[in-house]
């Protein structure tokens, strides 16, 4: 991970802003930029034009309360990890929010700044393993169902009705590249006058 976190802190109180910035000190491994808002339009606003590595989020802001918050900054990016803050009476709310796509959820005050740090750097690596699996899934194609195939000329008719030779259809829908040969069943047919021992096994 890089030494250097850019934290968007979406938080109206101003005794909770001061804990998240008493907790986030620099310290050897690790260097914090934080910047702060205090309503979602605003977050959203600072958001679009400059970086973040992670967001902490109060779900109690003058513009939005609750778990409509999340859901709108989660909505429109969905690619930084999510850390919502709550409060004591608010574990369940916080825990719903993780169910639906945040990293984690803190109880305010509630923390050492060991353990603040810690977590902040887990949800970031665990998004990004998240982010690198949900791409790598993208790319996974696979062959599943039923494939209409000609009893003849074993062409594959594609989703569209089109006819397509069998290597050219599953090389479309899957990683497999072919290398082609002549199986001996064939060499024996097409070139009789050939002397080559073959293996009916091969």
């Amino acid at each position: 991970m890089n030494n250097e976190i850019h934290v968007l802190a979406v938080e109206d109180n101003d005794n909770d802003f001061y804990f998240i910035k008493r907790n986030l000190k620099s310290v050897e491994s690790r260097i914090f930029h934080i910047q702060r808002a205090i309503r979602v339009t605003e977050a959203l606003e600072l958001l679009s034009s400059n970086q973040a590595d992670v967001i902490l989020l109060d779900l109690s802001l003058p513009d939005s309360t609750g778990l409509a918050t999340f859901y709108e900054m989660y909505e429109k990016h969905p690619d930084i990890p999510i850390i919502i803050l709550t409060g004591l009476n608010d574990s369940e709310v916080g825990l719903q929010a993780v169910q639906n796509g945040a990293q984690e959820y803190i109880t305010k005050g509630e923390l050492s700044s060991h353990l603040f740090i810690s977590i902040i750097s887990h949800a970031i690596e665990r998004n990004k393993l998240l982010q690198k699996l949900e791409n790598a899934l993208k790319e996974v194609k696979t062959l599943q169902g039923f494939l209409p195939i000609c009893s003849s000329c074993k062409k594959i008719r594609d989703d569209k009705g089109y006819w397509q030779q069998v290597e050219e259809y599953i090389t479309t829908h899957s990683d497999t590249q072919f290398t082609h040969s002549i199986c001996p069943t064939c060499t024996q047919k097409l070139y009789p006058d050939l002397d080559i021992e073959t293996d009916p096994k091969n």
